[in-house]
């Protein structure tokens, strides 16, 4: 007969849920704005009444004469209306980020919640531990809470070794890392990109206003209406730059603050996975050493009662 082998079966089932969230505004924002953007820059900054001498057509009407420093924002050029929907872009990217990240910080400070679930595990109580997570929420409560399943799971399993529960508990957490991790970074790129991206633009926008304004003072016969009519012009130009560099400071210093507090719920969740695969480490080796401690209590008991006794072998028994 062939030997039969015994293995230990380990589930492949995760309690890890997949979210299944669509991520329709990356590609529907960016065009509404660029859309907005035009209108804003077409109908109000390019409104007929505040220029002395409006112009005619329907994509770009060639205005004269403004009469605020909103119409003369219009006078930048076509580039202005691109600038325009970057800046609703990254302010768009700004609050849906902080939206997110916000939820995704829990309802209190991560390392009170897990030096909380850290107590309830020294003392045994799951439940409790589970119920933290619970208020918690987040992601480092939903890792956590994904780790204290399978941690539940391992106590009661008896077929596999103490090495082997810990890389249960361990891989349960990388999956539910690796679930909660790419939301918090998703859209990111939007603000990275256009914080180099916005300031070129705004530079390609001045040097397209300039080449205008340079181009009227060849047609000029020259003096100091040519001169007034170029430093106008440059002027004009300059609104490209300043809304460039603005919309490229706005999306550094929100991308720089989104990292840092993404670097610390990663923290976070590195945490509680440490916290869960030592606590689960330190149980087992404990009850083992329970079980060490009163299997010797009992060896010690039935000597005693061997010594007591007319049994023949106890001099063996103690020799």
């Amino acid at each position: 007969m062939a030997d039969s082998k015994t293995t230990a079966n380990v589930k492949p089932s995760t309690t890890v849920q997949v979210k299944k969230a669509g991520n329709s505004i990356s590609w529907i924002a960016p065009v509404v704005c660029i859309l907005v953007g035009y209108c804003f820059w077409r109908f109000i900054l390019g409104d007929p009444s505040g220029f002395t001498k409006p112009g005619h057509g329907a994509f770009w009407p060639s205005h004269e004469g403004p009469k605020g420093a909103l119409n003369k924002m219009y006078l930048g050029g076509i580039i202005v209306p691109l600038l325009i929907g970057c800046l609703l872009v990254v302010v768009t990217f700004v609050i849906e980020r902080m939206l997110t990240i916000t939820k995704a910080t829990g309802t209190a400070s991560n390392d009170d919640f897990v030096r909380k679930v850290q107590y309830h595990l020294a003392n045994k109580n799951l439940e409790a531990a589970l119920a933290e997570c619970d208020k918690q929420k987040g992601s480092v409560g939903n890792v956590m809470k994904a780790g204290l399943h399978r941690y539940k799971e391992m106590i009661g399993n008896t077929e596999l070794a103490t090495d082997q529960k810990v890389m249960a508990i361990q891989k349960e957490v990388e999956e539910a890392t690796a679930l909660e991790l790419p939301m918090l970074e998703k859209n990111l790129v939007f603000l990275s990109t256009l914080a180099s991206v916005a300031t070129l633009i705004g530079l390609l926008g001045t040097v397209v206003g300039m080449i205008k304004a340079f181009s009227a003072l060849g047609e000029d016969s020259g003096g100091g209406a040519a001169a007034t009519q170029l430093s106008v012009g440059i002027s004009e130009a300059l609104y490209n730059t300043a809304l460039g560099i603005g919309t490229s400071a706005l999306a550094i210093i929100f991308y720089n603050v989104f990292t840092t507090r993404i670097d610390a719920i990663t923290y976070g969740i590195d945490e509680s996975g440490f916290t869960l695969t030592q606590s689960f480490a330190s149980c087992t080796s404990n009850l083992w050493k329970f079980f060490a401690f009163a299997s010797k209590g009992k060896t010690l008991k039935f000597f005693k009662k061997c010594q007591k006794s007319n049994y023949p072998g106890k001099a063996r028994l103690w020799t």
